[in-house]
């Protein structure tokens, strides 16, 4: 078959990855110059890309609690998914990745290629600190033990524990 041939019968998916918070300008143009080679290597044709930024994981991921999200949406078959999602899985900035396939058989000429860019994001220097597991258990910056204890110092030194049973503690 001929590179240059439209895509006749093919399947429209989207792939949403996340890559590191940490991972900088040039992991991010590597990874799109990939998805771009495996999507001319395996005759699909990128329909759009949105680089969502910096957001907050539902759970840590590889003791990350940020990422960087980016969404892919193309026309292919699921070769293509396999070799994009394998080359997705090689790379040590891409935390996470799932795709979805939305329609069965989409049938036309592919987009022209130059019309989709990727957007690069910076490394945010200011980025707030992600909370530890320990504070995330409450066994940091936990104000009840300070109060109880603070409590217990201040109280009469015959009676220790019934100065400590008076104090209220609020969470």
């Amino acid at each position: 078959m001929a590179e240059s041939q439209s895509i006749t019968s093919a399947r429209e998916y989207e792939t949403i990855y996340v890559l590191r918070p940490d991972a900088g300008r040039e992991a991010s143009e590597s990874i799109s110059t990939r998805v771009q080679d495996v999507m001319t290597k395996q005759r699909g044709a990128l329909t759009k890309v949105e680089n969502w930024g910096y957001r907050k994981l539902a759970y840590p991921v590889k003791k990350h609690g940020r990422g960087v999200y980016v969404y892919l949406k193309y026309l292919g078959d699921g070769a293509l998914v396999s070799e994009l999602e394998r080359n997705l899985r090689l790379q040590d900035a891409v935390l996470k990745f799932q795709t979805v396939r939305l329609e069965d058989v989409v049938s036309g000429a592919a987009p022209a290629a130059a019309e989709i860019e990727f957007e690069h994001l910076d490394v945010l220097e200011d980025a707030e600190p992600e909370d530890s597991v320990a504070r995330a258990l409450g066994l940091e910056g936990n104000n009840l033990r300070d109060d109880y204890h603070r409590a217990l110092d201040t109280a009469d030194a015959d009676e220790p524990e019934e100065a400590a049973d008076d104090v209220e503690v609020t969470p």
